[in-house]
């Protein structure tokens, strides 16, 4: 090969060294943000590595020309591109992947350092190589050259999460070149064939169109990538607009720990920067009575199972309570799994719901104080007045005290109602038949409903309807319904009483043919101490409301003016025989608190 003077070698070395950190460059640019894009992660993985490789195997042919070395190019030219341009696609895989970053940092940068090599001795297979002498310590001080550069560039890039990519490129492209001129020092080749001045200007035509196609598909691929970024760059700051102005804490956990938190979250813990809350454990400011409802939430998310918003209390940085409301989902940042985390403040929601409970307690001790005062002074003004009279002594009729013992009576009436709804109670559930119930509530009530020319139509069925509760107040429920009933049909009339059956519930169907009840009066039914009697205390049918749903049963009222009144009481089915060991016999003891209304 003719030699060349040294300026054109230094043009060509400076060349060569201009289009593989060109290509480096290049290839930092198309994997960097599009690693995290898994749709299209292979494609720009891919992109990138035949780049390089282009790069290279270019850089490789003029460094040959600038060194004085004999060019072939034959099949094994092929086997180079194709053989950089794979180690470069499996190194930059790996290097994405979620293995240990030590692990991935040596591993990616051996096949990167050895494709690079790689390119340089694929020579020797060419078939019309004759004779070689290979430098095993320039070899050897090469690949430990190639591989420093590399792992040094991968990991400036790896540290920055693709972001930075100026001094990885220009210490990928200084490696390559460098591993490239100490290759062709540590090789000597002798070739079977002779280069002529016409097949070397045939190889620089060729090298030519050869680097004018790779300078464009290079040039073309930074373009795009260029493009690319500018669009994803463009959405990346939309995206971190929409965070930085949330109202809400938007954050990311990496290992129990802060590593993101936006200014809305800053702001939530009273952090005057961001050292305050940054790699600080989690737990640092949440309540310890939380801390496993943390725990649990983490391991649910990292499950990938989807749960709602999870009530965790905190303190601030500078010791003020914290109630929040926590969502939270698993994501992936640089190969690990992350929790992204969206937490709202609800401490004036929580303030505002105490309030309000407050302010409900309160009007019901005031409806319930004002009821009781004025249920209680009526009897309360008789009998004053008449201790009055007989304190007189202008009087002296036996008959007032048949009236103060009647109010008096009225008076423990209501007090013995009122600890029913109040005071905690041992009852004792047994297994009853609805109809037993009933005929005896008939049965007292039957001589009051003759007095009133009311006739009272029972059809209790043949089939036992077992319920489980209290017996007499279950009675006390239907006397109330039924006298009620009574009361109302002034004119006389008919009471028809059903009790069946109806798959796991018993209904009880009490309907008079009163005059009705108005739609304004229906809606009170059941509130304390509302009453359309003269006499009437408000609490008994309220009392039966709360029977009833004790035993977990609900009654429903339906009324249409002129014809009459429906209730229908429904408790549910419980046969004795269902119950492990039960009978008719079986009784069990339960003690029930204020609070436990649902429940007996």
């Amino acid at each position: 090969m003719s030699e060349l003077i040294v300026s054109d070698k230094w043009m060509f070395l400076l060349l060569a060294l201009a289009i593989n950190l060109f290509a480096s460059f290049t290839m930092y640019n198309m994997i960097g943000p599009f690693k995290l894009v898994r749709k299209l992660r292979h494609y720009w993985l891919l992109s990138g590595a035949a780049v390089y490789a282009l790069g290279l195997w270019v850089c490789h042919f003029i460094v040959l020309i600038a060194t004085d070395n004999m060019i072939v190019i034959d099949w094994t030219s092929v086997i180079n591109l194709f053989g950089v341009m794979l180690c470069a696609y499996f190194s930059l895989w790996l290097l994405g992947s979620e293995r240990p970053f030590v692990m991935k940092l040596l591993l990616s940068s051996l096949i990167m350092a050895s494709g690079t090599v790689f390119l340089d001795y694929t020579s020797l297979l060419s078939d019309q190589v004759e004779e070689y002498s290979v430098k095993t310590g320039l070899v050897c001080f090469a690949y430990i050259l190639s591989f420093m550069g590399t792992a040094y560039s991968f990991f400036l890039f790896q540290q920055k999460n693709g972001t930075y990519r100026m001094l990885p490129g220009l210490l990928l492209g200084l490696s390559g070149f460098a591993t490239h001129l100490l290759g062709l020092l540590a090789i000597t080749v002798l070739y079977s064939i002779v280069l002529t001045t016409d097949r070397l200007n045939e190889y620089m035509r060729l090298l030519a169109v050869i680097l004018g196609i790779t300078t464009l598909v290079i040039f073309a691929f930074s373009l795009l990538a260029s493009f690319v970024e500018r669009r994803y760059n463009a959405m990346n700051e939309r995206y971190k607009q929409l965070v930085e102005n949330s109202m809400d804490m938007i954050a990311i956990i990496r290992e129990d720990s802060w590593e993101y938190i936006n200014g809305s979250g800053l702001r939530m813990f009273e952090a005057d920067e961001e050292a305050d809350m940054l790699g600080k454990p989690i737990y640092t400011h949440l309540q310890t009575k939380c801390h496993m409802d943390m725990k649990r939430m983490l391991e649910v998310t990292a499950q990938g199972t989807e749960q709602g918003p999870v009530e965790l209390e905190w303190n601030t940085v500078k010791g003020k309570p914290l109630y929040t409301e926590v969502v939270q989902t698993r994501t992936r940042m640089s190969g690990e799994t992350v929790f992204q985390v969206i937490v709202r403040d609800i401490s004036e929601r929580k303030k505002n719901e105490e309030l309000l409970i407050n302010s409900e307690k309160l009007y019901v001790a005031g409806q319930l104080a004002a009821g009781i005062a004025h249920e209680i002074r009526n009897p309360l003004t008789s009998l004053k007045g008449f201790l009055q009279l007989l304190a007189s002594g202008r009087q002296n009729n036996k008959n007032y005290f048949d009236i103060m013992k009647s109010e008096l009576s009225r008076i423990e009436s209501i007090v013995s109602e009122l600890l029913m709804l109040s005071k905690p109670q041992i009852y004792e559930l047994s297994h009853k038949d609805i109809r037993h119930i009933m005929n005896e509530t008939v049965t007292l009530l039957e001589a009051q409903a003759l007095l009133h020319n009311i006739e009272m139509e029972l059809n209790t069925g043949e089939e036992p309807l077992w319920i489980r509760g209290v017996e007499n107040q279950l009675k006390q429920v239907f006397i109330n319904v039924v006298k009620n009933a009574i009361e109302a049909m002034i004119d006389g009339g008919r009471i028809r009483i059903q009790c069946f059956r109806q798959g796991d519930q018993i209904t009880v169907r009490i309907e008079d043919c009163g005059p009705g009840i108005p739609d304004e009066q229906m809606a009170k039914i059941g509130q304390p101490f509302y009453t359309t009697k003269e006499k009437g205390t408000g609490l008994g049918l309220m009392v039966s409301y709360k029977i009833v749903d004790n035993h977990q049963g609900s009654i429903h009222v339906t009324s249409s003016l002129g014809e009459g009144t429906t209730f229908e009481i429904v408790l549910p089915y419980c046969e004795p025989a269902a119950e492990a060991g039960g009978g008719s016999g079986k009784v069990t003891r339960i003690h029930r608190n204020r609070q436990d209304e649902g429940d007996l």
